[in-house]
């Protein structure tokens, strides 16, 4: 197929453009980027059009299937960049003061002294939990068997608060 003429172009284009944007419509689920691809699939057909006019249904899917797929990618990669932009430049989250630092040592001063309060098995058990181990494996540390854990871990945290609530100064 030569370079469309101006009426051939025309007829074709107002036959498949609306098919070939409600594919791509469906496609990205964004109706004004649906009718920028349409635009680009007319772009490529106008100055590389297929060499068998007969295919130019099958032509036509293929090129606004890749180009929707392009653009969903590219999507997906500005979205990654975003997020990792966010995460690298938070605005938000600014560094601590020192009074937060030092609050926060203090913090974890008093957790470390009740946990040292509570049976050895109690603070093993609450240590695992909190450092990412399953019921299972914290049951193989400890020797038990897994149904065991739960209970033991609900003792556990029901003595460390305990020993929280005896230490807070009262109102």
């Amino acid at each position: 197929m030569d370079i469309p003429e101006s009426d051939n172009f025309k007829s074709i284009f107002y036959t498949h453009y609306p098919i070939v944007r409600r594919k791509l419509s469906a496609l990205v689920r964004d109706e004004s980027a649906a009718d920028d691809l349409a635009q680009e699939v007319f772009l490529r057909l106008y100055r590389n059009p297929p060499d068998d006019p007969e295919a130019l249904g099958a032509w036509l899917h293929r090129v606004l299937t890749r180009i929707g797929y392009d653009y969903l990618n590219k999507q997906v990669r500005e979205r990654r960049l975003i997020n990792k932009q966010e995460l690298m430049y938070d605005t938000d989250a600014s560094a601590p003061t020192g009074e937060e630092v030092v609050l926060g040592k203090l913090d974890q001063e008093d957790v470390r002294s009740w946990l040292d309060g509570l049976p050895e098995r109690d603070r093993q058990a609450l240590l695992l939990k909190y450092s990412g181990y399953s019921y299972a494996e914290i049951a193989g540390e400890l020797g038990v068997k897994p149904p065991v854990v739960g209970t033991l871990l609900s003792r556990a945290t029901a003595k460390l608060k305990q020993h929280a609530v005896k230490s807070l100064p009262q109102e």
